[in-house]
C-alpha cells in the first residue's frame, strides 16, 4: 500500500508540472543586451523558474527584468537569481552596462513608489479611466500599417489627457504609443513611453564639397575612416573627444539620476547604439536650390548617421517610465501610457533629463561627423539634423498649447528641415516640412518595419541578405539579419503617403554602411 500511495503522489506531482511554453533565447534577448557568454545561464535560470518554481512565463520574465534593472539588490540578497545577478553586477562594476530594452521595461511589474501613501484614497486619486471612445486622429498610409499599431493609437487617443493624435505611414507596434505615433496631450503632462526608450534618437547629415567620383576613387579611405572613427553597442566608448563641452552643461548636476549617469555618458560620447543605428557614406542628390537647405543643385559626397542618447537616455527612460506607471494608474491596455505631471518634482526631473538627452544626442552626432570630416581633411558645406523620439511644447492650429510626443516621427513644421532614411539598400530623403495640422506638424522617421527582429532571424538567410547588398552595390561593415533591407517597407511608398506633409529637397543613396557587429545586439532602439 505504501508503494501504491507513493506512486500516486508521483503521478499527482507530474500533473502539477508547469506546462508553460519554454522561454526562448529570443525572449531573453528581448530584455536587453545579454552578453553571449551568459545566454545559457539566463535560459537555464528562466526556464528553471517556470519548470521547477511554478512561475508563469510572465512572472519569470518579470523577475529577470527586475534583476537587470537592479542587479546589486538581487546580488546581495538570497533569491532565485542571486548568482546570475552577481555576474551582471560584476559587469556593471567593470563599466559594462546591461540596460533594459523597451520590451524589458514592459515586463517590470507595477509597484507602489516608496513615497506614495498606500491607502485606498491615494490609490483612487491616482487612478484614471479611458474615454468612452478615442478622439479623432489622422492616419497616413493606413493600408501599410499593421493592426496592432492602429489599436495602440486608438488607446492613446482615449487617454483623458489626450488632445490630438496622428499616425505616420511607417508606423508599427511598440510599447504604449506605437512607433510612428504622434500624440498631443495637455501641456502639463508628459508620457515617458510616448517619447521612447532611446530618448532623442536622431538623424544627422553632413554634405561635403566632394563629387561622386571621390567615393569611387577612395572607397578604402572612406571605409577605413568608419572603422577607425566609430564605436557601436556594448563597450562602445571613445577615449579621444573632438568637443566635450556638452558635458559642462549645468543640467548634469540637476538630479541624482543624472549625476549617477554622467560618467557613463562621457565615456560613450561620440559612439552609436545597436539595432537600426548606423553611420554611412553615400551620395546626396540635391534636386533644386532651396533657401533653407542652401545648397546648389548637384550630387555630393555625404555622411549620414542615426543614433541617440545611448545608455544615458536609456537609463533615464527606464527609471521615469516605471515611476510614471507607479504614479498614474491606468487600465491594463493603457498602462504604458502613464504620464508624469510637469507641476511635480518627478515631472520636472524627467523634463530636465529628456532635454539634456537631446543636447547630448546632438553632441554625439557632432563628435562622429567632426572626426570623420577631419579624417578627410574637409569641412561640410551643410549639416541637417533632427530628433525623432522626443516631446516638445507646441501650439496646435487652434492656438491651444500642448505637449507633442513624437515617438519615431520627424518634426515637419512649416519650413523645418528633416531627414527620413530608408534602409541599408534604400535611399533616404532630405525634407522640408509643410506644417500640416492633421499630422500635428509631423512626418515619418523612416520606412518602417515589415517584420519583427525575431521574424527576420527565423525567415531570412544570409545568402538572401548578401544578394540584396550586392545588387544595391552596398559595402556593409557589421549588421545582422534583423536589419536586412527586406525587413523594411518600401520607402517610396511611405514617402508617397506623406506628400502633403513634406517637400522632398534631396535624395541620399547609401554606399558604405557601418553598423554594430552581430554580437553586440542591445535589443530594439527605434
Amino acid at each position: 500500500m505504501l508503494t501504491h500511495r507513493a506512486a500516486g503522489c508521483v503521478s499527482m506531482t507530474k500533473q502539477k508540472t508547469n506546462m508553460e511554453t519554454p522561454i526562448s533565447l529570443d525572449d531573453i534577448l528581448s530584455l536587453g543586451p545579454i552578453p553571449e557568454h551568459l545566454h545559457t545561464t539566463f535560459l537555464r535560470v528562466a526556464n528553471g523558474l517556470v519548470q521547477r518554481a511554478d512561475y508563469s512565463r510572465e512572472k519569470a520574465m518579470g523577475l529577470m527584468a527586475q534583476m537587470l534593472q537592479n542587479p546589486k539588490k538581487f546580488a546581495y540578497s538570497k533569491n532565485k537569481v542571486t548568482n546570475l545577478a552577481r555576474s551582471i553586477y560584476d559587469m556593471n562594476k567593470q563599466g559594462i552596462a546591461v540596460p533594459l530594452s523597451e520590451t524589458g521595461v514592459g515586463h517590470l511589474p507595477p509597484e507602489p513608489a516608496p513615497y506614495v501613501l498606500n491607502s485606498a484614497k491615494k490609490q483612487l486619486e491616482n487612478a484614471f479611466e479611458l474615454r468612452s471612445g478615442p478622439l479623432p486622429y489622422a492616419v497616413f498610409g493606413r493600408e501599410q500599417i499593421e493592426e496592432g499599431a492602429l489599436r495602440q493609437m486608438e488607446t492613446a487617443a482615449s487617454l483623458p489627457v489626450s488632445v490630438a493624435g496622428a499616425l505616420m505611414p511607417d508606423a508599427h507596434q511598440g510599447y504604449g504609443l506605437p512607433i510612428g505615433g504622434v500624440l498631443a496631450t495637455e501641456v502639463n503632462t508628459i508620457i515617458p513611453f510616448a517619447v521612447g526608450v532611446d530618448i532623442a534618437c536622431r538623424m544627422c547629415l553632413s554634405v561635403f564639397d566632394l563629387p561622386p567620383a571621390f567615393l569611387k576613387r577612395e572607397p578604402h579611405l572612406l571605409k577605413k575612416s568608419l572603422m577607425e572613427q566609430t564605436k557601436f553597442g556594448l563597450g562602445g566608448e571613445t577615449r579621444e573627444k573632438f568637443d566635450e563641452s556638452v558635458m559642462d552643461l549645468p543640467e548634469w548636476r540637476a538630479t541624482k539620476v543624472i549625476r549617477d549617469l554622467k560618467d557613463k555618458a562621457h565615456r560613450q560620447l561620440g559612439s552609436s547604439g545597436t539595432g537600426n543605428h548606423f553611420v554611412e557614406w553615400g551620395l546626396v542628390d540635391v534636386y533644386e536650390h532651396d533657401d533653407h537647405l542652401n545648397l546648389p543643385p548637384g550630387e555630393y559626397l555625404a555622411l549620414l548617421s542615426h543614433s541617440g542618447s545611448r545608455g544615458f537616455g536609456g537609463n533615464v527612460a527606464n527609471y521615469y517610465s516605471k515611476l510614471a506607471m507607479q504614479k498614474t494608474k491606468l487600465p491594463k491596455q493603457a498602462a504604458h501610457l502613464a504620464w508624469l505631471d510637469l507641476n511635480t518634482e518627478e515631472g520636472q526631473e524627467y523634463w530636465i533629463a529628456m532635454n539634456l538627452a537631446g543636447d547630448y544626442a546632438s553632441a554625439n552626432h557632432h563628435e562622429i561627423h567632426n572626426k570623420l570630416a577631419k579624417a578627410l581633411g574637409e569641412k561640410p558645406l551643410a549639416m541637417v539634423e533632427n530628433h525623432h523620439n522626443f516631446a516638445w511644447k507646441e501650439q496646435l492650429a487652434d492656438g491651444r498649447e500642448v505637449m507633442v510626443h513624437r515617438k519615431g516621427a520627424t518634426p515637419a513644421g512649416t519650413n523645418v528641415l528633416g531627414i527620413i532614411p530608408g534602409s541599408m539598400t534604400q535611399p533616404g530623403f532630405v525634407v522640408r516640412g509643410r506644417g500640416n495640422a492633421d499630422s500635428i506638424n509631423s512626418a515619418s522617421h523612416g520606412a518602417g518595419r515589415l517584420m519583427s527582429r525575431t521574424q527576420a532571424f527565423n525567415t531570412l538567410t544570409r545568402s538572401q541578405w548578401n544578394k540584396a547588398l550586392t545588387e544595391a552595390d552596398i559595402q556593409l561593415v557589421g549588421g545582422d539579419l534583423d536589419e536586412a533591407p527586406m525587413v523594411y517597407k518600401n520607402i517610396d511608398t511611405v514617402i508617397d503617403a506623406q506628400r502633403d506633409l513634406v517637400s522632398i529637397l534631396a535624395k541620399f543613396t547609401p554606399r558604405i554602411v557601418r553598423m554594430a557587429d552581430a554580437n553586440r545586439k542591445e535589443g530594439r532602439e527605434d
